[in-house]
């Protein structure tokens, strides 16, 4: 099984820390969070990973190779020259993704849970949805809304009461509201649907240009716990002696 390690972030709400070093290998008690994130993809089966590079990437090239890779197959996707966001991201490293024409994992590097990775890729295979992405309940302003057979179907700010949705006259009311988790299955025939997309994006912008005519799909087991580590609220549980950067 493949997976891909968005990790290319500037980690600006981290900073002091990330002035020297990338987010990516920011220790999360002693261990950077690049390592906890490659021992939970190899712990689930997955022998095959990429990870994008951007700001001071060198350090991760550097940090893996002294690591023999901790023992999996790593491929770097290179984007120290032009920072080309999530959905950008993952289609510079279609080549790798898409080459076993299987399923492939998207986690990003700094999301911490407790859901069970093999579970969730098999779950995704059984339901044959182009895409399946962890949500969950948690308390945000920005929310994916989900029909009743769990279908990606708009996005919604709850705060300024923003919409996108490509369907007619969209009520937000109608349909149930989860926060992404920041960790997706996504099935090979998606670059088909990426032909136009170029450059820079967004891989939710993307989901929400194509959701009303194909699977997009939500996942929120049971027992979901998440943190999101690049948020300095917290990270500041392991440097709280630190004052972040506040966007």
């Amino acid at each position: 099984m493949k997976a891909m390690i968005l990790a290319a972030g500037l980690g600006t709400r981290l900073k002091p820390i990330t002035d020297n070093i990338p987010k990516a290998m920011a220790p999360v008690n002693g261990k950077p969070m690049l390592e906890r994130l490659i021992l939970k993809l190899k712990t689930a089966g997955f022998r095959e990973i990429v990870i994008n590079i951007h700001h001071l990437g060198e350090q991760i090239i550097d940090f893996l190779t002294a690591n023999d890779n901790f023992g999996v197959k790593i491929k770097i996707s290179d984007e120290r020259d032009y920072l080309l966001d999530t959905g950008g991201g993952i289609k510079h490293a279609a080549g790798f993704l898409a080459e076993s024409g299987e399923p492939f994992l998207v986690h990003n590097v700094d999301i911490l849970s407790n859901v069970d990775l093999k579970a969730f890729y098999n779950h995704h295979l059984e339901t044959n949805s182009l895409a399946t992405l962890l949500v969950s309940k948690r308390d945000t302003s920005r929310y994916l809304l989900f029909d009743k057979d769990s279908k990606l179907c708009a996005w919604h700010n709850r705060d300024t009461g923003e919409i996108k949705s490509f369907f007619p006259d969209f009520d937000p009311q109608r349909y149930a509201g989860y926060a992404f988790g920041g960790v997706h299955v996504i099935s090979p025939q998606l670059f088909e649907w990426m032909e136009e997309w170029t450059g820079k994006f967004s891989i939710i912008n993307f989901y929400l240009s194509v959701c009303a005519k194909t699977n997009i799909r939500a996942y929120s087991p049971d027992g979901l716990q998440l943190i999101d580590i690049g948020k300095p609220e917290a990270l500041s549980q392991f440097y709280p002696h630190m004052k972040y950067k506040q966007d």
